[in-house]
């Protein structure tokens, strides 16, 4: 019961932030962000790696103000540069430095900051909070038909050594479940064509659940259960959104590629 409470306040939260847009979008995608990076710093502690926290809290600045009041132009050119230290780092500082170290700091920009930042730029497109709401649904369909498939017929483990309870069968039944919702979408909105709403269910059924796995190998790595536990029976914000994370920019992209 506590897990269900849990989950129907937390998507309360999402919707409503996202709905309102604005200044509440950028406080949600600032709050989330940070928390989650905050969260992945705590799992590369328990790796014994050093982190550079006055660099990334430094870029995660200078990245989310240029995202939330900047120019998109700029993201890339903010990710090289970020790329420069880090290896700048590891370039200067070989052997204090590792490659490990500087690979999972370079990271902690990449996947907790750029990615998540992404909710807020889908959120600013055209149709926005459609495409948002879209994402959320998708994303919560995969997780759930995942689980209830998984739990009831599945046999074959999927990646026992990253999460010994996933099964194919799971999976499989996972993707059924973005698809079904993405296909409801469909026929109801009228909002984008039917090779359109295929692709961007498969991404989300797909991507999420490598999304979901990445995020169990960080902490299998850390030797550690959850991210945090800032929500009953969920743990952290990374437990939670592992999957939105990854398919966020892929669904933003391929919206404003293609559809």
């Amino acid at each position: 019961m506590k897990r269900i409470i849990s989950a129907l306040i937390w998507a309360s939260l999402l919707l409503g932030l996202s709905y309102l847009g604005g200044v509440y979008t950028v406080l949600l995608v600032s709050l989330l962000t940070i928390l989650a990076l905050l969260e992945y710093l705590k799992i590369i502690e328990h790796l014994g790696i050093n982190v550079w926290q006055v660099t990334i809290i430094t870029f995660t600045l200078l990245w989310l103000l240029n995202v939330f009041y900047g120019s998109k132009e700029l993201m890339f050119p903010i990710l090289i540069l970020w790329l420069i230290i880090a290896f700048g780092r590891l370039a200067l500082g070989y052997p204090q430095v590792s490659l490990e170290e500087a690979s999972y700091n370079l990271l902690a920009i990449i996947y907790p900051v750029g990615f998540f930042s992404y909710l807020y730029l889908l959120r600013q497109l055209p149709q926005g909070l459609t495409w948002t709401f879209l994402t959320f649904f998708l994303i919560w369909a995969t997780d759930v038909f995942a689980y209830l498939i998984g739990k009831g017929i599945g046999k074959h483990p999927l990646a026992p050594k990253v999460s010994p309870h996933k099964t194919v069968e799971g999976a499989i039944g996972g993707l059924c479940g973005s698809i079904l919702v993405g296909l409801v979408f469909w026929y109801w909105s009228g909002a984008v064509s039917l090779p359109d709403i295929l692709i961007l269910s498969l991404i989300a059924g797909l991507v999420g659940q490598i999304g979901d796995l990445f995020e169990s190998s960080l902490k299998r790595s850390a030797g550690i259960k959850d991210s945090g536990s800032l929500i009953p029976g969920h743990g952290g914000i990374l437990d939670r959104c592992d999957s939105l994370i990854f398919v966020l920019p892929l669904i933003y992209y391929y919206i404003v590629n293609f559809v």
